[in-house]
């Protein structure tokens, strides 16, 4: 069985098939060879694993954002943001961090945060002088901030795999993501005292009412999902379908710059984006439960008992693993693949595993933009022709901020479960 769940897996990943037909080959042979179980229960638990409703809300939300990305909602929102700050030091750069983490935490993929911001930011933050390796840094990493604030789909996809609370991760991420927020918010402080030109802008009262009132609709959206949830007015599920409904009305009614063609492009992105994630999500299933059956967390259980490891040294290792792993992998992969493996472990322990569902999201958030191959790193390239390693040098700094605050995500439990305790009062 080593054979069929460890080496071909291995095996396979390293010639380059997709991960779908990783775990797919791996699950077939190890039930034909070694379980000698009828194969038609690989058709059965295929169907099983994506039969939750929960999963229900992850086009939803994916269409949401692709509405609003196209309907003009994020520029209005990041318009009324930098028209809200007056003579602030680094105001170009606090703009972008706050308009996405807003827009992230909208649409709930990184990638998406990043095309978008950096087609409404980078040619500000090259107007106000800020090089191309900074504004590129920046842009990357605050897009990765919108998978760990709610409505994260990572999120989802864990608590899928996990069997654990939505709402319970969404309010766990809430004080992470703001942590992160504001540690990039004093980095862009300290750069932003050099810059005179973006600091000299004026607070002017009717540029901001001009602003408001083009983004009043817009700023309704995350407080409309966020409101929602917690106000015990909808489900998360619900809630995705009604940003849908929401962003449609304001991008088509409203604001009037949502097309045909347009509407129709959402829907064929999200479309072939959620069938990418459903593909993976049916096969991680089924290799999940031949890990259950076949005991094998169980396994790794005791032999970390054995050890005597302390917890610290585990969660650092953990955090190593999970680095490495975002750095090759999409976080959504990563989570089914390993959450079957890391969770048992990490409970025989004492270790929330909504404390942990944080510390994995915020992992493979990092990995977003590590590299070399971090998602938001190619999107980056690719919508504003900045070269590679100009990024990377920008990235630096970013990458320290995270890390540190991975460190204190990691070792203090309160940071994430203060969210839940204040949001659902357990």
């Amino acid at each position: 069985m080593i054979w069929t769940l460890v080496v071909l897996p291995v095996v396979l990943m390293l010639v380059g098939f997709p991960i779908f037909l990783v775990l797919l080959a791996s699950c077939a042979a190890t039930m034909a060879f070694t379980m000698h179980v009828p194969l038609v229960a690989l058709q059965q638990y295929l169907f099983s694993s994506v039969n939750a409703y929960a999963l229900l809300a992850l086009p939803f939300f994916i269409f949401a954002g692709e509405l609003m990305d196209r309907g003009g909602i994020a520029q209005r929102l990041v318009d009324l943001m930098r028209a809200s700050m007056g003579r602030v030091p680094g105001k170009v750069p606090l703009t972008a961090i706050t308009g996405g983490a807003v827009f992230g935490a909208i649409t709930g993929v990184g990638a998406a945060s990043v095309a978008t911001l950096s087609k409404v930011m980078l040619p500000s933050l090259r107007e106000d002088r800020y090089s191309d390796a900074y504004a590129s840094g920046l842009l990357v990493s605050v897009g990765a901030v919108g998978v760990i604030l709610p409505p994260s789909i990572p999120m989802i996809v864990y608590a899928a795999a996990a069997d654990e609370s939505i709402p319970r991760l969404y309010a766990a991420g809430i004080v992470p993501g703001l942590l992160i927020i504001g540690m990039i918010a004093l980095h862009a402080l300290w750069i932003g005292r050099k810059h005179v030109i973006s600091a000299s802008e004026v607070f002017s009262i009717r540029r901001f009412l001009t602003a408001m009132r083009r983004g009043i609709w817009a700023a309704g959206v995350p407080v409309l999902i966020i409101g929602g949830i917690y106000g015990g007015i909808f489900s998360p599920t619900e809630a995705a379908g009604v940003a849908c409904l929401y962003a449609f009305i304001v991008s088509w009614g409203v604001m009037r710059e949502l097309t045909l063609a347009d509407l129709l492009d959402a829907a064929r992105t999200t479309v072939a984006f959620s069938a990418q994630i459903m593909v993976v999500i049916a096969c991680a299933g089924v290799f999940s439960w031949l890990i259950t059956v076949n005991q094998i967390s169980s396994q790794l259980v005791d032999w970390v008992q054995q050890m005597a490891l302390q917890p610290w040294v585990l969660l650092l290792a953990i955090n190593v693993l999970l680095l490495i792993v975002g750095c090759l992998i999409d976080p959504l992969s990563a989570i089914l693949l390993l959450t079957p493996l890391l969770l048992p472990m990490i409970t025989a322990l004492g270790v929330d595993p909504v404390h942990f569902g944080i510390i994995v999201t915020v992992n493979l958030a990092i990995g977003l933009f590590t590299p070399p191959f971090g998602i938001n790193i190619f999107v980056m390239q690719s919508m504003s022709g900045v070269g590679l390693s100009t990024i990377y040098r920008g990235i630096v700094p970013f990458l320290l901020i995270y890390l540190m605050a991975l460190m204190l995500i990691t070792y203090i439990p309160a940071i994430s479960l203060s969210g839940v305790t204040i949001l659902m009062g357990k």
